[in-house]
């Protein structure tokens, strides 16, 4: 499951770390505790509105810029999940008929072993 939250912290992490700032120097300028910033970076608190405005205005970035790399990595994380969960579908074998199958081979219907190139399948009689 992809969480917002984590994608967001994500990118205001990336952002601080890119000015070689602290949290505790952020925090101080945010006006938010260096806890809480701490658990937004890591997606394990929602940031609202208002406190990713003063995050933002502490980092002098843009709210659009982060929000615009948070949507980019969104896009590629639901790519990259719709490719994961495509299922290869499997090959198609005949479905045989017990009833069909003993009285052409003459083998009684309770087993019969059909032998494939590469494996063996018991076809049991219900």
């Amino acid at each position: 499951m992809i969480l917002l939250r984590r994608l967001l912290g994500d990118v205001l992490r990336r952002q601080r770390q890119r000015q070689g700032r602290t949290l505790r120097e952020v925090s101080s300028s945010a006006r938010v505790s260096l806890g809480y910033l701490s658990e937004v970076e890591r997606g394990q608190k929602e940031a609202s509105s208002e406190l990713l405005t003063s995050i933002c205005d502490a980092l002098d970035v843009r709210m659009s810029e982060v929000m615009r790399e948070v949507s980019d990595e969104l896009a590629l994380a639901e790519l990259a999940q719709s490719a994961a969960s495509e299922t290869v579908p499997a090959p198609m074998r005949p479905v045989l008929n017990p009833l069909s199958v003993g009285a052409v081979t003459g083998v009684p219907e309770e087993r019969v072993t059909i032998k494939a190139p590469s494996e063996a399948v018991d076809v049991v009689a219900a």
